[in-house]
């Protein structure tokens, strides 16, 4: 399997000739999610879910579809009658011949003032890869790479650790990093490589690497 970072949230995974892209949001590229065989997106965030770029791939390949919440697939389902799939925690299915099970319900708490939305998790080929959207989901299966969201609003650096701690996965790579300056960089490289226990990984936007 072949795992390319885009900007901020989103990855691309490549197997047997065929796509899967996660969270082509607003802070990724345009063409971000162009070419996929199938799309999952963990939630309505606009950094996550962005109409444009999904219609943007489904007319670019008829054939595409996507697999989300009902949230996001309720603004989106009617202009790809039969191309849109609704999921939550639990469900499993197979997507551009990747197999998908769901993890996750709520986002983190941004603020007790702010109501939670609902989030979902995507844990892929049995383990091989988990991104876990805008939460800190343990998934209940042993994962191989965590794609870990690495700084937002609603964390702060000791959650992500204790966070690669409990999922113990082989590998993480960093996600969710667009706000992240290149003066933090190094610091929050150091604090989660040491003290994370599992092997601390980061692409660049648009390099990838063999899994």
């Amino acid at each position: 399997m072949k795992l390319t970072k885009k900007s901020h949230a989103c990855v691309r995974l490549e197997k047997d000739g065929r796509t899967l892209v996660l969270d082509p949001g607003g802070f990724s590229e345009e063409d971000a999610a162009l070419g996929a065989d199938a799309i999952l997106v963990t939630h309505e965030h606009p950094d996550h879910f962005d109409e444009f770029r999904l219609r943007a791939a489904m007319e670019n390949n008829p054939a595409a579809e996507i697999w989300t919440l009902k949230s996001v697939a309720e603004k989106i389902s009617s202009a790809f009658p039969g191309r849109v799939h609704t999921v939550g925690h639990g469900d499993t299915f197979t997507a551009a011949g990747f197999d998908v099970q769901v993890h996750g319900e709520l986002h983190a708490v941004i603020h007790p003032d702010i109501p939670r939305i609902t989030n979902v998790g995507y844990l892929v080929d049995g383990g091989k890869v988990f991104h876990p959207g805008d939460a800190l989901t343990v998934p209940d299966h042993p994962v191989e790479t965590l794609m870990l969201p690495v700084m937002a609003p609603w964390s702060k650096i000791s959650e992500v650790i204790d966070y690669v701690r409990e999922v113990r996965p082989q590998r993480a790579y960093d996600i969710h990093d667009a706000l992240l300056t290149d003066l933090a960089r190094p610091i929050y490289d150091r604090q989660i490589g040491q003290l994370g226990g599992s092997e601390h990984l980061r692409l660049a936007p648009g390099t990838s690497a063999d899994l």
